[in-house]
């Protein structure tokens, strides 16, 4: 459903949103899955404390997800159930 609402980022995604381009700008030419490697490195090796504010973004992009998720559902008009019967009639079987 393109209206539903999109998914909350990983703490490690708002990190390599933030330094894909630093990685390209100091490896020049590099290809699409060595920087990925390079940024999972990079994460790999950050401690807690450098990792504390992407998690933060995280949970509160996790927050904003359900909450925007559950306004989505309430909107939402649910489907109702086809029995067998009805699908072999319409042919959608």
């Amino acid at each position: 459903d393109p209206n539903a609402p999109k998914r909350g980022l990983s703490a490690y995604m708002f990190f390599a949103n933030d330094m894909r381009d630093k990685v390209r700008e100091e490896n020049p030419g590099i290809k699409f899955g060595e920087v990925g490697k390079i940024l999972g490195e990079k994460w790999k090796a950050l401690s807690d404390k450098q990792r504390a504010p992407y998690e933060a973004k995280a949970a509160n992009d996790k927050k904003r997800y359900e909450d925007e998720k559950a306004a989505y559902a309430a909107v939402r008009t649910p489907l109702r159930d086809v029995s067998a019967a009805m699908l072999t009639r319409t042919g959608r079987r």
